[in-house]
């Protein structure tokens, strides 16, 4: 299960249901490509496509949405 959390322009914001053991992320993707972020602190973890300037753009909306983000985090895995 991957529920989307929020979309901006062509990018879908999600978590992966098996991914309950690691610290806070979200997924994106657009197309064929995949990027990671660790929401606490924002970090990128994993990059598959994006270009570096793509990859800036989508820092800038996780840290945005962070404490939304965290908060359907939380409810998503510890409620």
């Amino acid at each position: 299960m991957a529920p989307t959390i929020f979309r901006s322009g062509p990018y879908r914001f999600y978590f992966v249901s098996h991914d309950m053991g690691e610290p806070p992320h979200v997924h994106v993707d657009r197309e064929d490509m995949s990027a990671k972020f660790w929401l606490d602190p924002v970090s990128l973890a994993r990059n598959l496509g994006f270009a570096a300037h793509e990859l800036r753009r989508l820092e800038k909306l996780v840290a945005e949405h962070r404490d939304e983000f965290l908060e359907a985090w939380n409810g998503f895995f510890v409620s």
